[in-house]
């Protein structure tokens, strides 16, 4: 019988270590929009031209946006407002600008020159620069809330 789940040689059981390495990837195979937030989740939507308005924002580096505000009836920024990113590595990286050690929507990070976002309140330095996010000091032990980004020609989508 040919089955993958029977021992097909009792001495080497390579079957058993298929099954191992599945057995040791699962955990893994987490997608990180499972994170629980301190953030509320709110409706995000904003759509940046890179040509027209925002030039300077495209193929840049450490190059950073804040939105507390909408700039169309359609736009959603989130809870605390949206901080759009380029990183070192020129991806287009957005997070809420919500600190998440205070957790309230008027308490926000912000970018400094070094790949950072800094809390107004808490001092908390968070590492953007290559779109993750980390507390790297201060009393903040969560990552900031991480938005999707995608291009489509000249248009940078920010969505949740």
């Amino acid at each position: 019988m040919n089955s993958p789940f029977l021992f097909y040689n009792l001495r080497t059981m390579k079957p058993l270590y298929r099954y191992l390495v599945l057995f040791l990837a699962l955990p893994f195979a987490g997608c990180n929009d499972n994170i629980q937030s301190s953030i509320p989740d709110y409706p995000v939507y904003l759509e940046l031209n890179l040509t027209s308005t925002y030039p300077t924002f495209r193929n840049s580096y450490n190059k950073s946006l804040t939105f507390i505000k909408g700039i169309t009836l359609t736009d959603r920024v989130g809870y605390g407002g949206i901080l759009a990113y380029t990183g070192f590595d020129g991806s287009y990286y957005a997070f809420d600008m919500a600190c998440p050690y205070e957790a309230k929507q008027s308490i926000r990070v912000h970018p400094n020159d070094i790949g950072q976002a800094v809390c107004e309140k808490c001092g908390s330095v968070f590492d953007i620069g290559y779109g993750i996010g980390n507390p790297s000091s201060g009393p903040a032990k969560e990552v900031l809330k991480r938005y999707h980004t995608s291009l489509s020609g000249d248009i940078l989508y920010i969505t949740r």
